[in-house]
């Protein structure tokens, strides 16, 4: 498929069509293809969302006090919650990257995905307005918007797994690294979640030791929560 013709399908994925369709290119390039890349257009996309996002909280749930809505901005905005979105619209098929970030996989990385909705948000701004640019983001978010609620828990698993155990007088979670596998740019981490006053462990791995240690936690939060241990 020529690069025209690409742009042209990405365009019908987005429900957007560029009049400047050198922004949507730029809104693809990643810095290990060159000096102009989507940085900037990131920067302006970022801030977008977090207000358009901030705006929805703020009329949806009037009676929630900052911290709330403020957690709830976050967990809307993360990396994974925007490298899905990205998923869903397949970028990563038309990211335009450096041959060391090809060779390393950058086209799936969570990353590189998160920043390009945020560069493409930024771009659309640009080549239209602001009500453009909050369609795409209703668009796409729309299903993360309509699951949450005021009674949601927006911490993540360690937080609440070290909460609980606090709660209950026991001893902390333990992490241990059990293996590392891969080249410096494409490791995996194969982590380990125990309790120590607990027959309860979680095994996960992630492509990062951080991502690992929340993965084995939620395992091990699950469990108690199935089994009803505490």
């Amino acid at each position: 498929m020529s690069a025209l013709n690409k742009l042209t399908t990405l365009e019908r994925l987005l429900g957007y069509s560029f009049t400047d369709r050198k922004l949507l290119s730029l809104a693809l390039t990643h810095r290990s293809k060159g000096s102009k890349n989507y940085e900037r257009l990131e920067f302006l996309g970022d801030s977008i969302l977090g207000f358009v996002i901030a705006e929805w909280l703020y009329k949806e749930f009037p009676k929630l006090a900052e911290g709330k809505l403020s957690r709830m901005r976050s967990s809307l905005v993360r990396k994974e919650t925007l490298a899905d979105v990205a998923r869903s619209l397949n970028l990563g098929e038309y990211l335009i990257l450096g041959e060391g970030e090809l060779k390393s996989g950058g086209f799936n990385r969570d990353s590189i995905l998160s920043d390009v909705v945020e560069s493409l948000i930024g771009s659309i701004y640009l080549d239209s307005d602001f009500e453009h640019a909050s369609e795409f983001i209703f668009k796409n978010f729309s299903d993360n918007l309509l699951s949450i609620s005021e009674h949601s828990n927006f911490k993540d698993a360690k937080s609440q797994l070290q909460e609980l155990m606090q709660k209950r007088g026991m001893k902390l979670p333990t992490y241990s690294i059990l293996e590392t596998q891969g080249e410096d740019h494409e490791q995996e981490f194969s982590v380990e979640c125990s309790l120590p006053d607990m027959s309860v462990t979680g095994l996960a791995v992630a492509n990062t030791r951080r991502n690992a240690e929340q993965k084995s936690a939620a395992l091990v939060l699950e469990q108690i929560n199935q089994n009803g241990f505490l």
